[in-house]
């Protein structure tokens, strides 16, 4: 069986255009302006769309959970930004926590956490 394709735009492509709208006029750019709004905003923003997704995914609605999803993803990006975080470094992350099972990923988290 071959590997998937390689998606033509990927989650580095939407961070790359976030951050680059991060530094334009918030008059041009819905995301410089919401960044502009500060941080409370944006996390704000963040939890509405992603309650929408949960709402969707609830509901069983496959297309609007598809949509909001498209939503939470550019929003937590936004939120990244606004907090000076690369998304590789959250990446790099993911990367060793699926290099073992999540049980004792999380396991292990819990035990640094009583530490």
């Amino acid at each position: 069986m071959s590997a998937p394709a390689k998606p033509a735009f990927t989650l580095g492509d939407l961070a790359a255009i976030v951050h680059q709208r991060a530094s334009a006029s918030p008059e041009q750019s819905w995301t410089a302006r919401l960044l502009a709004s500060g941080p409370e905003r944006v996390a704000r923003k963040f939890g509405e769309e992603a309650l929408e997704a949960m709402i969707a995914a609830v509901q069983g609605d496959k297309a609007a959970l598809t949509a909001e999803a498209a939503d939470v993803l550019f929003h937590l990006l936004v939120l990244l930004e606004a907090g000076g975080i690369d998304l590789d470094d959250v990446m790099s992350i993911l990367e060793r926590r699926t290099s073992q099972s999540g049980l004792a990923e999380k396991a292990a988290r819990s035990s640094k956490s009583t530490d």
